[in-house]
């Protein structure tokens, strides 16, 4: 574990860094799997908003 000494001789403990890497950009079947979870979610959101105005409405 990696310590420093602060001012009045205090030690400070750090957690270990995780590895850094980089990130591969999304391949033909990612993107269209992105692309089908977004429809899903945007038929979601305005399907509870149609739920939300109709039971508005109802008396």
């Amino acid at each position: 574990m990696p310590y420093t000494t602060e001012e009045g001789g205090r030690l400070n403990n750090f957690a270990k860094e995780p590895k850094v890497y980089e990130a591969a950009p999304p391949d033909t079947n990612q993107k269209r799997n992105y692309i089908i979870l977004g429809v899903l979610a945007a038929i979601l959101v305005v399907g509870v908003m149609a739920v939300a105005v109709y039971a508005s409405q109802a008396r």
